[in-house]
């Protein structure tokens, strides 16, 4: 007899195929490894006390405060400690429930849908302005052209064009001045036909670069201010494209100054959600979500939306994180930001691994292969 302790990390579902098992038993083991944390705040108390017991006869459970089982508060925060599979039974047994518990049966059936994220794009950045944050990240004509071929050698999945910085204590130009920046690329772009070989994205929420862009190839808008525009809103729409929402708290200009939220993970969901809602409203239905790292934000708000990200896949759509050579890594690490690659590549990582499908970097060949080792580590097939 041998003993081998797997790590809770290895895709269980290959072990169990491995083992010759049924096919219906692989699904509903496979859902028994799965651990999930749900942090359910302002329950009512006697809500609390009925899924105690629920999660204990189903073998999860739920941590509550003292005072809970002789309702000391009308209402309780707690965090429920349970398997996919225990998410499924407990979403069934709560319909049946009183005290609000049929709202929380819905939320756990939509978490028990959630699965982890198995492929994860990237989405490379060409700055065509002289103020980004990263120098490495500026181009120009047919320099901009080179860097795109080679991102694309590398692996890039999008390209993301801008020509205007959004880094803190930035200030916008006109709109002629932006298309002017980023004209001769989106031009070039066109003319050798890259939009073939890759999806192209324009950073931008002006609608007279936006349309100059998918006139010529291109497919997304990387709006940061998750189209607060009505005009963007309809050339999105008449162009059927894909769609970034970002939350940024303030604008780029003052973003930084003294950024303050009570519970930003609710904050940040609420506007998301909101914003989704307005783009459905006028017809665009291929969204991306951002939560919008370092916009509006402190080093406390960007760590706990990394390690919530999970809350906001239950909006239904693809989470895009950015955190590329950040300041944030130089407050945790002090480091200047041709030396952040590591740094990113950690928030990155942990990223996908809470939930993050589309990353955008300045650095696609280290990302490509981490992502490449990270799947391989997992037992995932490689990406192609």
């Amino acid at each position: 007899m041998n003993i081998e302790l797997l790590s809770t990390h290895s895709d269980l579902k290959s072990h169990l195929k491995t083992l010759g098992v049924d096919t219906g038993g692989i699904e509903i083991l496979a859902s028994k490894g799965e651990l999930y944390y749900v942090y359910i705040k302002d329950l009512h108390v006697g809500a609390a006390n009925i899924l105690k017991q629920d999660a204990l006869s189903i073998g999860a459970d739920l941590a509550v405060p003292r005072g809970t089982v002789v309702a000391a508060q009308s209402s309780v925060d707690c965090i429920l400690i349970a398997t996919r599979r225990e998410l499924q039974i407990l979403s069934k047994k709560e319909l049946a429930q009183p005290f609000g518990l049929k709202g929380v049966a819905k939320e756990l059936a939509e978490i028990a849908r959630l699965h982890p994220v198995q492929r994860v794009e990237i989405m490379g950045i060409i700055n065509a302005n002289d103020d980004s944050f990263f120098s490495g990240s500026r181009f120009k004509d047919s320099h901009a052209i080179n860097a795109i071929e080679r991102m694309i050698e590398e692996g890039a999945d999008i390209i993301d064009i801008g020509g205007v910085s959004s880094k803190p204590d930035s200030h916008a130009v006109s709109p002629q001045e932006e298309l002017e920046r980023i004209r001769s690329i989106v031009d070039a772009v066109y003319r050798q036909k890259l939009y073939e070989k890759v999806r192209f994205s324009l950073d931008s929420y002006e609608p007279l670069p936006i349309r100059y862009a998918l006139d010529r190839g291109f497919g997304i808008i990387n709006d940061i201010t998750a189209l607060e525009n009505d005009a963007v809103c309809k050339i999105a729409a008449e162009y059927r494209v894909s769609v970034v929402l970002m939350h940024m708290q303030g604008r780029p200009e003052t973003m930084q100054h003294n950024p303050y939220y009570g519970d930003v993970v609710q904050e940040v969901y609420e506007f998301l959600h909101a914003r989704k809602e307005r783009a459905h409203s006028f017809g665009i239905d291929d969204i991306i979500l951002d939560v919008g790292i370092g916009f509006g934000k402190r080093l406390e708000d960007n760590i706990k939306l990394i390690n919530s990200l999970a809350t906001f896949r239950r909006l239904g759509a693809p989470l895009l994180v950015g955190a590329s050579r950040k300041s944030m890594i130089d407050q945790i690490s002090s480091s200047h930001v041709d030396e952040r690659i590591a740094g990113t590549l950690a928030i990155h990582l942990e990223s996908i691994e809470n939930g993050a499908s589309i990353l955008r970097v300045h650095d696609v060949y280290e990302h490509k292969q981490a992502i490449r080792v990270r799947q391989s580590l997992r037992g995932y097939k490689e990406q192609s």
